[in-house]
């Protein structure tokens, strides 16, 4: 059985200048992956990464936790969503870093905070009813995906491994399904940092076998390290 593992990437660092960088957990979360990727016995013929800084660091910490050493093949197509401007074509007075910081500090609890501002601003973006106003369309996004999810099913690859973000995730699992595109983001939500969603690459095309599963962090003392951004 050929196979393709989403590995969505460590917790990012929420509220720092620098999102695109992982934090202590989100280290912490890919050397653990590693670990129990090696106990498996699994071994990548091919690993390829999203074009972000965390992608590519989840996938060191994870492949040298593994004893793992593989090039790296990197496609934009499995890139996140720019969440800046989602968000700043929402909400143009939060453009700025610093005035979207201030308005989450507002809230009891920041991440909640952010999650519906995030949620309102991808329904926007996922409406194709302001096409104009982004650099890069929902319906482009979405090709721009399942391209690369092609790309990968046509290497002649056993097994591989691919580091990449939420929503590449979610429209990869939303295809296989037939489900309504206009609901793919409401598959993202619930993504566990590092999480592994396991498809089949058969002849008749791709199949999903396991979806947001995290067994390398189920243990009770783990609990922490059990984050969603």
């Amino acid at each position: 059985m050929r196979s393709l593992l989403l590995i969505r990437h460590g917790q990012a660092s929420f509220r720092a200048a620098d999102y695109d960088r992982l934090s202590e957990i989100g280290e912490e979360q890919s050397r653990r992956l590693g670990a129990w990727l090696s106990a498996c016995g699994e071994v990548p013929d091919l690993v390829a990464i999203g074009p972000r800084q965390r992608h590519l660091r989840t996938a060191e910490e994870c492949l040298h936790a593994t004893g793992v050493d593989r090039p790296l093949l990197k496609l934009d197509g499995l890139d996140e969503v720019d969440h800046e401007e989602l968000l700043a074509r929402f909400r143009p007075d939060l453009a700025d870093h610093d005035a979207l910081r201030a308005e989450l500090k507002q809230s009891s609890d920041p991440h909640q905070a952010f999650q519906r501002l995030f949620a309102s601003a991808v329904a926007r973006w996922v409406s194709s009813e302001h096409d104009a106003d982004y650099t890069t369309t929902w319906a482009q996004f979405r090709h721009h995906v399942l391209q690369a999810l092609q790309t990968l099913a046509q290497r002649d690859s056993k097994t591989i491994w691919a580091f990449t973000s939420g929503g590449p995730i979610a429209v990869i699992a939303n295809d296989i399904l037939e489900a309504p595109i206009a609901k793919t983001f409401t598959l993202s939500w619930s993504l566990v940092n590092t999480s592994l969603t396991k498809l089949r690459l058969g002849k008749q095309g791709p199949s999903l076998i396991t979806y947001n599963a995290w067994p390398h962090l189920e243990r009770s003392e783990d609990q922490h390290l059990v984050t969603l951004r």
